[in-house]
């Protein structure tokens, strides 16, 4: 009866487990995919310096109401973690709303599918090994994918140039995410992610400030743009970014970085159900490539953890 009752509390356990770590990749995912749309809808009221700032500044305030953020990080954490600000958050964040200036909030969505490729190449080579096969061609499979993505808007015979300046701009915000999530790992697997997050946040306000605030001095507003704004700030630059570093921390940047597959699907479906945005079907096929690639190197880099642990199991003294 004992052993009975032991084996229903560990079912019980790694369900909720499971349960949770599930949860941890799919509502940030769900929260990001739309942050696109609300990025465009913010962009009707003020500037892309403000639409930044006031979405720093949401999640900023939102997250200094629980307690937790502010117990104190390790001292020698302080510098990685005002990076972490940088590149996870002031200088992508930027980036976004200047490319939907271009290109459309549906196409933004779809390119982030690309994040675990970033992430992926990006930790291979801080690792400074050879990736595996099955890596490799995960990686060409999700690149593939997102050249599909940005072809039609490279080569559309009007505001080609306007539209490729947004695709590089979101390229470059990707290649930032690449390096975030490798640093985020340690720092929360150290510190938490609460901790963490406030304080990048809080590096990311201060470096957005200068051209924010004079930018939302100078908005229109109405309530539709103040509200995505609001939901932006809340949902998408604080609450997604504790619940990613914390999966950062349990499942690894690679798999943690598989929150980007629920992404292009939420935002296509936003933009083009009410923004009434087209999508060119060579796009959509792309992000549908793209995802196949990012799945392929999220299982293959399962698999290069599950035979390290194997092969330190075995060659346990």
């Amino acid at each position: 009866m004992l052993r009975l009752v032991e084996r229903r509390g560990c079912a019980h356990f790694l369900i909720s487990f499971i349960v949770i770590d599930s949860l941890l990749l799919i509502l940030p995912g769900i929260i990001w995919g739309a942050s696109f749309l609300f990025i465009a809808e913010g962009l009707d009221a003020l500037r892309p310096n403000g639409v930044t700032f006031v979405r720093i500044l949401v999640g900023f305030l939102t997250l200094s109401l629980v307690p937790a953020v502010r117990r104190p990080i390790l001292k020698s954490d302080r510098a990685k973690t005002a990076a972490l600000g940088v590149i996870w958050m002031a200088f992508p964040l930027s980036m976004f709303p200047f490319a939907e200036q271009h290109v459309s909030s549906a196409l933004t969505g779809m390119l982030n599918g690309a994040v675990p490729l970033f992430a992926a190449a990006v930790a291979g080579g801080l690792a400074r090994r050879a990736p595996s096969r099955a890596l490799v061609v995960g990686l060409t499979v999700g690149f593939l994918g997102a050249i599909l993505i940005a072809l039609p808007n490279l080569i559309a015979s009007e505001g080609t140039n306007g539209q490729t300046v947004g695709v590089l701009l979101i390229l470059a915000a990707l290649v930032s995410y690449g390096f975030a999530y490798s640093l985020a790992r340690p720092l929360q697997q150290r510190n938490g992610a609460l901790p963490v997050v406030w304080r990048a946040l809080g590096v990311a306000l201060v470096l957005t400030a200068p051209l924010g605030v004079p930018a939302v001095l100078d908005a229109h507003w109405s309530l539709r743009p103040a509200a995505a704004l609001v939901a932006l700030g809340v949902g998408g630059t604080g609450l997604a970014y504790v619940m990613t570093a914390t999966a950062a921390g349990r499942m690894g940047a690679t798999v943690a970085s598989a929150v980007n597959f629920c992404i292009p699907v939420v935002a296509l479906a936003l933009g083009v159900g009410l923004r009434h945005e087209r999508v060119s079907w060579v796009s959509i096929a792309g992000a549908a490539v793209c995802l196949t690639g990012a799945w392929m190197i999220r299982q293959a880099r399962l698999a290069d953890e599950l035979t390290e642990q194997a092969l330190a199991v075995i060659l346990k003294p």
